[in-house]
């Protein structure tokens, strides 16, 4: 009876383990990998995300034609103040005014317009080369406060974006009245996820690249009053 009954249970035993062995197998199948790409992810956040899109193409071409034209702009020849100098001691006004049109920076075209005052009042002179300089730092501005804007409207048009999935959500819960399930509420709770996420992100990169623009801009203006001086003080030096 001993030997029956083990044999019982070692036929149990084996049954058992067919029958799990192909469980684990269905285990151990690895699960479908699942993507979304940037266009599922802007259709799913609405017409918020293809303004968010809009504007973070609009702020990274500012950024770059900007960040060009700074940088052109900032070149400076280092000789050029020296030259200047010279040319004024020498009496060679219209010389260094011809070395200011070559250079064509805006460093150059304060100096020229220093030099065409020159023989009128010290304070008339620096006032004009002021002038100058605010007009030059005001070009190379154009456009970066609408980087500016985006960096500062984007977050808020991605909230924007939360409450109006949050909004569809709650809908579709009182229309669905007692048959609510998840497939109901993903939709407006993805809408709205999506576009918080899409604005923080739109408005980080916008005010990474305003300040980038900002601080190259405030060494220009450090540059450009530092030439100002030099110039004004070549004017009170006596000619050597």
């Amino acid at each position: 009876m001993n030997i029956m009954h083990l044999m019982m249970e070692m036929t149990q035993v084996i049954a058992a383990t067919d029958f799990i062995q192909p469980a684990f197998s269905l285990l151990s199948v690895p699960a479908s990998k699942v993507s979304l790409s940037l266009i599922d992810l802007l259709v799913a956040g609405g017409w918020i995300m293809w303004v968010l899109g809009v504007m973070s193409v609009l702020s990274i071409y500012i950024f770059i034609e900007r960040y060009l034209v700074i940088s052109r702009n900032s070149k400076e020849d280092r000789n050029f103040m020296n030259t200047i100098r010279d040319h004024i001691y020498d009496g060679k006004i219209d010389t260094a005014k011809s070395l200011c049109q070559r250079e064509n920076t805006p460093i150059a075209r304060m100096i020229e317009k220093g030099l065409s005052r020159i023989g009128k009042p010290l304070n008339d002179i620096h006032a004009a080369i002021e002038n100058v300089g605010n007009l030059e730092v005001s070009r190379m501005e154009k456009n970066i406060t609408a980087i500016g804007t985006i960096a500062s409207t984007a977050p808020m048009l991605g909230f924007l974006g939360t409450v109006i999935g949050m909004i569809v959500a709650f809908y579709d819960m009182s229309m669905a009245g007692n048959n609510i399930d998840i497939q109901l509420l993903s939709s407006g709770i993805y809408q709205a996820m999506v576009t918080t996420v899409g604005g923080l992100i739109v408005g980080i990169i916008a005010y990474v690249l305003y300040n980038v623009l900002v601080a190259k801009i405030d060494k220009m203006v450090f540059l450009l009053e530092a030439r100002a001086s030099e110039f004004m003080d070549v004017l009170n030096e006596p000619a050597a």
